[in-house]
């Protein structure tokens, strides 16, 4: 969950890498009387993510900036939308600007590119999910920019739950330990309120894994064909969760299969920051910072 907490620590450290020594520019060339309106406008179609954050990036800065967020997380906007507005000292406001920016461009770009990938699937009961393959520190805000284009956040961390993966697994039998039984084991001793959930890459290892009563299988780089015959074995025992190199142009054939999740690393891993601007209003008209 992206906390207030969460957001302070994070935005306060890219201030502090940003202007460790102050912002000699607007220090030494911008009035300290100086007022600014800045405008946060859209120059591109997407969704929107990041409004706190974008907001806490003035407060932190100078907390007299006064920011008014126009549209919601989760909104869709058009290219000449403001999204939001920050008014105050225009040294804060210039100060602030580009970690305000970044944090809420990179999160908008994953928000619109999992609506994208959610809009693919819509037509079936399969649910978009991310993975851990996120930007080391700000899991928290990639994740809240999912959820704002309608994806589902897979596991937090480690400590979740159990997701046994194809490496887990090769140690368990080069140890010459049972799959099924280590996982009955495993279930044997976790509290009932932790899910378990197994990554296999052939339809010959779901039976040993469907044995241990386990919550969700994970069908790992499985043709269409096998996953297809994946989802008919498992027949409703658990969770389908299919993942490996899903793309914008294979997710609605994948979905199509019957799988219940589609996990995919690309919602975090490869979205690209959307075009977003803070443009200061200037006697009437904008111009744009870079």
């Amino acid at each position: 969950m992206l906390t207030r907490a969460t957001i302070d620590r994070a935005v306060s450290a890219a201030l502090e890498e940003d202007a460790p020594w102050g912002d000699v520019t607007s220090e030494f060339l911008i009035p300290s009387t100086a007022v600014a309106r800045a405008e946060l406008v859209a120059r591109d179609h997407g969704v929107f993510s990041g409004g706190e954050v974008f907001a806490a990036a003035f407060r932190l800065t100078d907390p007299t900036i006064r920011i008014a967020l126009t549209v919601a997380d989760g909104a869709e906007f058009a290219p000449g939308t403001v999204l939001a507005v920050a008014e105050g000292p225009a040294r804060g406001v210039l100060t602030a600007e580009r970690v305000a920016l970044n944090f809420v461009q990179r999160m908008s770009g994953i928000a619109t590119l999992t609506s994208r990938f959610v809009a693919e699937v819509a037509h079936t009961g399969a649910r978009i999910a991310d993975t851990r393959k996120t930007t080391p520190g700000l899991r928290a805000f990639e994740r809240h920019a999912v959820t704002s284009g309608g994806g589902h956040n897979h596991r937090h961390s480690l400590s979740d739950a159990v997701m046994a993966k194809d490496n887990h697994l090769a140690v368990l039998q080069r140890s010459g330990v049972s799959v099924t039984a280590a996982l009955q084991g495993a279930i044997a001793r976790l509290p009932h309120t932790t899910h378990v959930e197994v990554e296999v890459d052939r339809l010959d290892q779901i039976e040993p894994v469907l044995a241990a009563g386990i919550g969700t299988i994970l069908l790992d780089n499985f043709s269409l064909e096998d996953l297809r015959r994946g989802v008919q074995q498992v027949a409703g025992r658990a969770l389908v969760d299919a993942s490996g190199g899903v793309r914008l142009d294979t997710v609605r054939a994948i979905a199509e299969t019957g799988v219940d999740i589609i996990s995919v690393g690309a919602l975090t891993h490869s979205a690209s920051a959307l075009d977003l601007g803070l443009d200061i209003l200037v006697d009437d008209s904008h111009e744009s910072a870079d």
